[in-house]
């Protein structure tokens, strides 16, 4: 099968397509032919093995210990292991994986983060969807506990998973104000923001506005830049803490109304992930929300998709469409 490889850490160009062998399922996996998978923000920090940090998260010291990257995914089932009980060849289904998406093919335990597709969306669009809810979502829901009518602020409104969360405050029933570049404007408001900021032209922290929640998803501000635009009990979360805001979740869990709140939410467990997924199933099927995919790219041309989401442009997210061309079942 194809698969995008990289042996060392570096630029785009390591990437390589390569044929590698086709994975068989083991006794509690199923085999997915992947359709389509994306290009994240940290897949391009996993890729270079930067800030070196990341080295030491298990992504090898080295150089990589998992040659093929990819965490998002959507595809089909085409075989299933013989204790497999949940799902079954021919069914559509999207997910989550700790990395091997950049593949034609691969496989999955059946207890992974992994859900039925929603049925009126496209590949590309289920694939687009698995990351930016799975960090929304419990952002959100279980560490902002966000509740109707609260005034909530989404830094970073146009990226992956901004869209995401503007989307996913409107219907749990807040006040949204997203904060985007200029071009960016009028797609965030197509998302249900009740109000738009242009960082180019204002600082949120500075109109005199407060809200019950600052969600910064791009992790661009600090808690203490933006302490004086919360209300008394709000909450400030973030994506990836700066040490100064680690130290000042720990003071703020035990002292002072308002709060900073980082969750690392890629390590719940995958069964908390798969609840999402079908919840976020469900969300697609009403129409209450939808994936921003900025470009597709096939999986040929995957050093360029990096390139473009290096350039730190892009909206929403950006698709790699995986085209199987007749090559066997």
């Amino acid at each position: 099968m194809k698969a995008i490889v990289y042996t060392e850490y570096g630029s785009p160009d390591v990437l390589q397509l390569q044929e590698v062998d086709k994975p068989i399922p083991q006794d509690n996996e199923v085999l997915l032919k992947i359709h389509a998978t994306t290009v994240t923000t940290a897949g391009l920090a996993i890729r270079k093995g930067e800030p070196l940090a990341i080295r030491f998260t298990g992504t090898g010291l080295r150089r990589p210990k998992n040659p093929i990257l990819g965490v998002e995914l959507a595809g089909e089932i085409k075989a299933v292991g013989r204790a497999v009980k949940l799902f079954e060849a021919g069914d559509q289904v999207f997910g989550y994986c700790g990395s091997g998406a950049y593949a034609e093919y691969l496989c999955l335990p059946e207890d992974g983060v992994l859900a039925r597709k929603p049925a009126n969306i496209g590949y590309g669009e289920a694939a687009a969807a698995c990351d930016g809810v799975l960090t929304a979502l419990p952002f959100l829901r279980d560490n902002g506990q966000i509740q109707r009518g609260q005034q909530v602020l989404i830094n970073g409104a146009s990226g992956s998973i901004g869209t995401f969360a503007v989307q996913l405050a409107k219907y749990f029933g807040a006040t949204v104000t997203g904060v985007c570049s200029t071009t960016n404007l009028e797609m965030v408001k197509s998302l249900g923001a009740d109000r738009v900021i242009d960082y180019t032209e204002q600082d949120f922290t500075q109109h005199g506005q407060t809200y019950d929640i600052i969600f910064d998803t791009v992790a661009k501000s600090s808690f203490s830049r933006c302490k004086g635009a919360l209300k008394s009990g709000g909450i400030y979360l973030t994506t990836f803490p700066a040490p100064a805001t680690l130290f000042q979740m720990l003071w703020t869990s035990r002292f002072g109304g308002k709060r900073a709140v980082f969750a690392a939410t890629g390590l719940r467990p995958p069964g908390e992930k798969s609840q999402d997924l079908r919840f976020l199933k469900e969300l697609f099927e009403a129409g209450a929300i939808r994936s921003v995919i900025d470009r597709c790219y096939p999986l040929e041309q995957m050093a360029e998709a990096h390139r473009y989401v290096e350039k730190g442009h892009k909206k929403g997210n950006v698709v790699i469409t995986v085209s199987h061309n007749g090559r066997g079942s």
